[in-house]
């Protein structure tokens, strides 16, 4: 939602990945959330200390909100929870709607298709985000790898 925990958590796991699969050349990564309650703001430190310890540097990356040309301009948005998912199909023009899924939907081993929230809870909230965006992210590029999208 603020783009501050989750979003950027997945922004940084997956850019890692195809940095270490040296695929970076293929992607635009960029998250975003659907409110602007932390515009500009560097992700919070927890989700920063718990990437960080995995090797995965979030510092240089600042919130920011979907904007209208973000449904054009990338082919796949990918929500963590049900209100992101409402929030970006009620904004988002029709032509495009077929972009927005869920991002655990790539993770199907989880059995389960929100990324909860950690920003209320203890810094174990964040190590359980990062697992789980890790095994959707490398669901997510078996997927693209297999549909012929990218080699």
């Amino acid at each position: 939602m603020g783009n501050i925990c989750r979003s950027p958590t997945a922004e940084g796991v997956f850019t890692q990945l195809v940095t270490e699969k040296n695929l970076h050349d293929f992607f635009e990564i960029d998250s975003a959330g659907t409110h602007a309650y932390h515009a500009d703001e560097a992700p919070d430190l927890r989700a920063q200390k718990a990437a960080r310890d995995r090797g995965i540097q979030l510092s240089h990356l600042r919130a920011r909100q979907v904007t209208f040309g973000d449904f054009a301009d990338f082919d796949y948005l990918l929500v963590m929870d049900d209100d992101n998912y409402d929030t970006l199909m009620s904004k988002c023009p029709a032509q495009y709607k077929n972009k927005i899924n869920y991002l655990l939907d790539y993770a199907k081993e989880l059995n389960f298709r929100e990324v909860p929230d950690p920003y209320y809870g203890g810094q174990n909230g964040f190590e359980k985000v990062l697992d789980m965006v890790e095994a959707a992210s490398q669901g997510f590029l078996e997927t693209l790898k297999k549909s012929g999208q990218i080699r």
